[in-house]
């Protein structure tokens, strides 16, 4: 199939996705209509046959665009998160973890802790953290709207710094193609320090927790859990898989995660080369920017399911049967994200490969002088977040944005590309974050036992908080040309002082209703 300029047009089946996402939200159907609308575009101005031709031109892009080693990794994935649950290893962890911490503060900690170590998968975050943690945070008085922030918090902003994870083979295959990376795993790696929502966010619950500088919703949750009513919900946290071993260790959930971390390191070396034959990727650094992502996830997520079968079969903590099965369930948990996935790479080969969507917005926009730059970052984080929360996935918005705005600034600034790809990875993962339709921000309230419009309530202002310090840095970095430094420093200054402003706000009114 050879490209078509389609001009203004070419523009139209991103633009008919989005504005669909944004009404109906719900992203599969609105995904499917712009690629049918894109390949009929295409079949018109090609003079094809404009129902069996549009029909054929779609399936056939959708055919050559899956990459069936992602779809593998997160289907493999999914079933490793399942068959550790079964093990009873998360529940073990929580028994462990009731003997031995102390505090209420320890606890809080801990929580984190733990959210920062399962940072393979959200869904596996909010999976084990809620389960594991709640009887934990009960015992000292520690609101479940607390309790599930902090899962949220270290679900997908954890998730999208992980080079190591589901959402790092995701990116990666949104980048594939676009000719501007020689490596999607060195891209990913380099976007890391500029994902400021992500950064923020972690440092956000850090803060909260050791200073207990809570405001807004929140602080009042906490009030509540002071004087004895924590708000959880009955039933409210059926994260947990059925059939969990009442008998399994702490190490059933540690080994399989620690396999899937050294087969990862070691898979993504050997793609890379460092036992090759080429003397320049004997290095760890060149042989991980040389990596092939996608492959080298897939062998290590094989190797670390095939850790937890030896683990778990020959003991009988989930016997063969149980285990095969287990295996399917966790697979069906990824089947959402891998349709996404799949329309997400169609709607980019409808734009990228047949209606040449880049190359006219990227002349579009060089016309508009290099002042445009300047607000560059800030603009397309705020066009990310917002189409990510409207939606409630960040898969499909990077899925769309990427392949737009990463040739647009290559046209106007290329020194800027890192830090717009990070912006757009940024606002997706704030939507997803606080979205109320966004899964994982269901996930974790069932996790921790919340009501869900209570957590997306007390949430949404800390999300919002780090979110406005978060555009404050891109603007900052497009007026500095790029300056890490500076752009950090201005957004985790911003947002210290204004969790202290917005805690003393309402102590100073608590004063003067009391007077």
């Amino acid at each position: 199939m050879e490209p078509y300029a389609a001009g203004w047009l070419s523009i139209v089946p991103p633009i008919v996705a989005i504005a669909l996402a944004l009404v109906t939200k719900e992203v599969l159907s609105s995904l499917l209509i712009g690629i049918l609308t894109g390949t009929l575009i295409y079949t018109i101005g090609t003079d094809g046959n404009i129902i069996m031709g549009t029909v054929q031109t779609t399936f056939t892009l959708m055919a050559n665009k899956i990459d069936f080693s992602i779809l593998i990794f997160t289907s493999l994935l999914g079933a490793l998160v399942y068959v550790v649950a079964m093990s009873g290893g998360t529940k073990a962890y929580g028994n462990w973890a009731v003997k031995r911490v102390k505090s209420r503060r320890a606890t809080l900690l801990s929580t984190m802790g733990l959210g920062i170590l399962i940072f393979i998968d959200d869904y596996f975050n909010c999976l084990s953290v809620g389960t594991v943690m709640r009887p934990l945070s009960d015992r000292y008085g520690i609101s479940r709207a607390k309790l599930a922030y902090i899962i949220d918090s270290t679900a997908a902003p954890v998730c999208i710094i992980a080079p190591v994870s589901s959402w790092a083979a995701a990116v990666g295959s949104s980048l594939k193609g676009n000719g501007v990376f020689e490596s999607d795993m060195a891209a990913f790696i380099a976007s890391i320090p500029w994902n400021f929502y992500a950064l923020l966010s972690i440092f956000m619950v850090f803060f909260i927790i050791i200073t207990d500088l809570d405001f807004g919703p929140m602080r009042k949750s906490e009030e509540r859990a002071a004087a004895g009513n924590i708000g959880a919900v009955e039933g409210g946290g059926g994260a947990e898989p059925p059939k969990a071993n009442p008998n399994g260790h702490v190490m059933d959930m540690i080994i399989p995660i620690l396999a899937l971390i050294i087969f990862a390191v070691l898979a993504l070396m050997y793609s890379g080369g460092y036992w090759g034959d080429d003397p320049a990727y004997h290095s760890f650094q060149a042989s991980i920017g040389n990596s092939s992502a996608a492959a080298a996830l897939v062998w290590a997520a094989f190797g670390s399911v095939g850790v937890a079968f030896l683990l778990y079969v020959p003991r009988k903590l989930v016997p063969f049967m149980d285990f095969m099965s287990g295996l399917l369930e966790g697979m069906k948990l990824m089947l959402p994200a891998n349709v996404i996935l799949v329309l997400a790479w169609a709607l980019s080969g409808v734009c990228r490969d047949l209606i040449s969507t880049p190359q006219f917005v990227e002349g579009l926009v060089t016309g508009a002088g290099t002042s445009l730059s300047l607000f560059l970052p800030c603009v397309v984080f705020i066009i990310a977040a917002f189409l990510a929360f409207s939606t409630g996935t960040a898969w499909g918005t990077f899925g769309i944005l990427i392949p737009i705005v990463v040739p647009v600034v290559q046209g106007i600034d290329p020194s800027l590309t890192i830090v717009v790809l990070s912006a757009t990875l940024a606002g997706s993962v704030f939507g997803d974050h606080c979205s109320p339709i966004s899964d994982t921000t269901i996930l974790s309230s069932a996790g921790g036992g919340c009501n869900h419009m209570e957590h997306v309530t007390t949430q949404l202002p800390y999300a919002l908080l780090v979110a406005v310090c978060s555009a404050l840095g891109y603007l900052v970095a497009g007026f500095s040309g790029g300056n890490l430094w500076l752009s950090f420093g201005v957004a985790l200054a911003a947002l210290i002082l204004s969790v202290i402003a917005l805690h003393s706000m309402k102590g100073r009114e608590k004063k003067a209703a009391a007077a």
